[in-house]
């Protein structure tokens, strides 16, 4: 029997590469769509197809998709801050609508669309929020997030009208090959580094790259059209979580604790030097979500599809590890 195709958008990221492995390793013929310039060193070894192409390209889109069996769809600008809103909202929300037309056209089957937890609600006590925690644009803090809940209403849109697409949101994925790195990767980097000196009181759900790959795949296998999984691990104060890259590293170092409100003056001038060109090192957006605790629930996940993630010590561990073979901690 044939293997099924599987595209992968985002393949030559942090999570995409991950995922293009979990496919590989259970048998799927895979497609990896990668920018002209993109660094591929994420996808060295591996036996999958490239097509160069990109979200904000519908005709590259097309031929993407093109005899594809299933639709990975991992790719999105994933910056905290941008010079050019607009441009992150035309790849994350128009991209991905376009993406999903394609498919349909295209006759492919099953699509598991990479949200993120940032397009959910949040609770205010402390406590796990999960997939019926209210939300409203209103409510969603920066224009990442906003292009994340944007790109995923309009993906409940096309399952309102039959497509058969499941939604999947990791938290804070960390691990093996974050090349950029990721906000979360940079902190870690930092952090192991000893180049962390303060910390805000904020806390975060911090998942395993490897479990958010795996969580993918069983949202293909399993998953239910139109619902969302969230794709989390442990949950933990940013001071946990700083510690525990001290303990990982051997690397302790002593931290001031800041509360937004006294960034906020620093915040204000980094704004105003981006307009030169100069990226703010803190926006006001960073200090609002970072009053904001990012904790999730995954027993949904756990319930209906069988994921089982490992503790994020493990994640903290491999993080550090690669992160220290790559020079950059």
């Amino acid at each position: 029997m044939a293997r099924p195709l599987t595209l992968v958008t985002g393949a030559t990221g942090f999570v995409g590469s991950a995922v293009a492995r979990c496919l590989l390793a259970r048998g799927h013929a895979v497609r990896a769509l990668v920018r002209p310039l993109s660094d591929r060193a994420n996808l060295a070894g591996l036996a999958l197809e490239l097509v160069e192409g990109d979200l904000t390209d519908p005709q590259s889109l097309v031929r993407a998709v093109a005899g594809c069996d299933h639709v990975m769809h991992v790719a999105a600008d994933y910056r905290i801050w941008v010079p050019d809103p607009e441009a992150m909202l035309h790849a994350n929300v128009g991209g991905t609508r376009a993406l999903m037309l394609a498919a349909r056209e295209a006759g492919v089957g099953r699509i598991v669309y990479c949200s993120s937890v940032a397009a959910l609600g949040l609770k205010y006590d402390g406590s796990s929020a999960d997939e019926t925690t209210p939300v409203s644009e209103a409510s969603v803090v920066g224009i990442y997030k906003k292009s994340k809940y944007r790109a995923e209403q309009a993906v409940l849109s096309l399952v309102a009208e039959g497509m058969d697409i499941v939604v999947v949101n990791p938290a804070a994925p960390v691990g093996p090959r974050d090349i950029k790195p990721t906000p979360t990767g940079r902190m870690i980097a930092d952090a192991a580094r000893g180049r962390m000196p303060a910390y805000l009181p904020t806390g975060l759900n911090i998942v395993h790259v490897d479990d958010v790959a795996e969580g993918h795949l069983l949202a293909l296998e399993r998953g239910r059209a139109g619902e969302r999984y969230i794709l989390g691990s442990e949950n933990m104060t940013l001071k946990t979580l700083l510690e525990m890259v001290d303990g990982v590293s051997g690397r302790r170092q002593r931290r001031l604790a800041l509360s937004a409100r006294v960034l906020w003056p620093l915040a204000i001038a980094c704004e105003r030097l981006a307009r030169f060109g100069i990226e703010p090192m803190v926006t006001r957006d960073h200090l609002r979500m970072a009053t904001k605790t990012m904790f999730f629930s995954h027993a949904k996940a756990a319930r209906e599809l069988g994921y089982a993630p490992r503790p994020a010590l493990a994640a903290v561990v491999d993080a550090v590890a690669w992160f220290r073979a790559h020079g950059v901690a």
